[in-house]
């Protein structure tokens, strides 16, 4: 049964959420403050996190970045503010999701089940492999991006993002293609998250930034090796 930590000083939001969970046949935790997410984090494992982050203590953001320092644990990020600014510092510390408050907790449950969905076919699927592109070297077993030979840090869905445009380099690539293979499932969304994670992208791939090409109106292209 997979396990879901809640995080989240509402107490109503994090009673919804549990209710929904449970009902779909989920585990669930439930901590009120970022500390808290962090401590239990560093002695149990989770499939999956819900955090919020505006909570006392400690906001979801820092704690994901101190939860990100030891475990890879797939965290979808709630806020009443859905500015790109949040987006983007929501997925820089490492989220693979971000939803704005209020929500649906019925298509909560879907991102859920996306992402562990796509999380467990990795796993299954990931073969020991390495891309090599000019300054540009992806170790896929490892899961390491080095550029220049240097290691990039990048958030898991930067790295699905990118592992997927390069596995399919030279082709347009329309948004829609995207999400639906990156994110897993119908996005309920406008395309900014895609746009924010392009960006982020981007700036790790340094002097090869301009391997992706926007391709207005349709999406994103890779580019082939010269």
């Amino acid at each position: 049964m997979p396990r879901i930590l809640i995080v989240d000083d509402e107490p109503k939001i994090a009673e919804l959420i549990n209710k929904y969970a449970t009902f779909e046949g989920y585990d669930t935790v439930e901590v009120n403050d970022g500390m808290k997410a962090i401590e239990i984090c560093k002695v149990e494992d989770f499939d999956i996190i819900v955090m919020d982050i505006m909570m006392p203590e400690l906001d979801g953001f820092s704690a994901v970045r101190e939860i990100r320092k030891t475990k890879d644990t797939p965290v979808i990020m709630l806020s009443a503010r859905g500015e790109e600014y949040d987006r983007i510092h929501g997925f820089e510390v490492g989220a693979d999701d971000y939803v704005v408050k209020p929500f649906s907790p019925k298509e909560l449950m879907m991102r859920v089940e996306a992402i562990l969905k796509r999380t467990q076919n990795k796993s299954d699927k990931e073969k020991e492999n390495i891309i090599n592109i000019d300054g540009i070297n992806i170790d896929l077993a490892a899961r390491i991006l080095r550029i220049d030979g240097k290691v990039v840090s990048l958030t898991p869905k930067e790295y699905d993002l990118l592992t997927f445009l390069i596995e399919n380099q030279g082709i347009a690539l329309s948004r829609e293609k995207i999400i639906s293979t990156v994110w897993g499932y119908d996005y309920y969304g406008d395309d900014r998250t895609l746009d924010t994670h392009i960006k982020l992208l981007r700036k790790n791939l340094g002097p090869y930034s301009n391997r992706i090409v926007t391709l207005r109106g349709v999406g994103y292209r890779f580019e082939k090796e010269d």
